[in-house]
């Protein structure tokens, strides 16, 4: 098949684009974050949640905490080791993460699809998203993911600790959630690689307490405008029918990748999304002119991980989720409560009802940052 150039596939994706656009637009479910009178998240927005799968909350992050976060980002771009194999960024500095539990970094080739039709991540991604040729003199690897942002940003440590957002986390989760992981996705101008169409729940697709919130959701907070170009798809809706047949699904679209019904998550900087992990969704090369960072770190309820055997990269580390292991992946919100809070002193800070009565033991401090930050990704709940 032929590879198409940017230009070639920029053409090939606008009525697509526009498409998607259009019914977004119809189906709504974007707003300003509100609240009941309770205190508790708005059932409405709850409902428009666990109807379609998804919500975009619209500025929910302050102008001033985006400058943070895209500092300490662009940090750790710019720090990222040119090859996967290298241990020096591209000035020649030791590349950062080299001391961590596993590689900071998953890089890929320009505008390339990493994951499609392979048996990564547990075969979630069966199909391959169309990879445009880059432009000449593109770079031979771009950023694609990072990961542990609570050990490497201070600012990405406090946004984890956000009381709207662990709030949110409440009202889908319950008071007792627990955190799975964290991921920075990154996609560079012109060199921004794929995420083939997939659904993220790996382990109780067979569960005889399957629902559609079993698998969790994914937060999505942006530091850049997001497009159709660069942005998240989404099949709204799909979170509620089981385990998809995907490769049946692109096949029966003619083999295109362009899956009807789908729709970009459009954002501005400071907006947060928040998908279901059963949601089908997947994104395009970023062929565009637009950068996208967007910080990701999903939750669950404890229910859905107390006793679960792990999965995706976390299979054969860890042989079981029991209260032991949960308590000690989720004192990093703990920490990070604590980090915000020491920050921004005039803000409430979030009460998380796991360490209620030992929040004294779980302060940011040097002693937590070698306790309970370092190397936390080697302890996540993933299912």
């Amino acid at each position: 098949m032929h590879a198409p150039s940017p230009a070639e596939y920029a053409k090939i994706m606008r009525p697509y684009h526009d498409q998607g656009v259009s019914l977004a637009a119809k189906i709504g479910n974007r707003g300003p974050l509100r609240w009941a009178a309770d205190g508790q998240l708005h059932p409405d927005i709850l409902a428009a949640y666990w109807a379609h799968g998804y919500y975009i909350f619209e500025d929910v992050i302050g102008a001033d905490e985006i400058a943070a976060l895209r500092l300490d980002a662009a940090d750790i771009i710019e720090r990222a080791p040119v090859s996967p194999e290298a241990t020096v960024d591209a000035k020649g500095r030791p590349a950062h993460g080299l001391d961590y539990g596993k590689p900071a970094y998953r890089l890929a080739k320009p505008l390339a699809d990493p994951w499609g039709g392979t048996d990564l991540l547990g075969g979630r991604h069966p199909t391959k998203m169309v990879e445009p040729t880059p432009a000449e003199g593109a770079a031979e690897y771009a950023v694609f993911l990072i990961y542990g942002m609570c050990q490497s940003m201070p600012a990405g440590l406090r946004l984890y600790g956000h009381p709207h957002l662990l709030k949110i986390a409440e009202g889908i989760n319950g008071p007792d959630f627990t955190p799975y992981n964290d991921a920075i996705f990154v996609k560079q101008p012109g060199l921004g690689g794929s995420v083939s169409w997939h659904q993220d729940g790996i382990t109780h697709w067979d569960s005889p307490h399957w629902d559609a919130g079993i698998h969790g959701f994914n937060f999505q907070v942006q530091l850049y405008q997001t497009t159709p170009a660069n942005g998240l798809w989404v099949l709204p809706g799909s979170h509620k029918q089981g385990r998809i047949d995907i490769k049946a699904l692109v096949a029966d679209n003619g083999g295109s990748d362009r899956l009807p019904g789908a729709i970009p998550l459009v954002c501005a900087p400071g907006d947060v999304t928040i998908v279901n992990r059963q949601m089908l969704h997947g994104s395009f090369a970023n062929y565009s002119e637009d950068l996208r960072v967007s910080i990701t770190f999903g939750f669950h309820r404890r229910t859905s991980v107390l006793g679960a055997r792990p999965g995706l990269s976390m299979a054969g580390i860890i042989d079981v989720y029991d209260d032991a292991v949960i308590f000690d992946r989720s004192a990093v919100v703990q920490v990070a409560i604590d980090a915000r809070r020491q920050h921004f002193q005039m803000e409430k800070p979030y009460r998380y009802q796991p360490f209620l009565g030992r929040e004294d033991e779980f302060r940011f401090t040097r002693e937590t940052q070698e306790t309970v930050i370092k190397d936390y990704f080697m302890k996540d709940l993933a299912i």
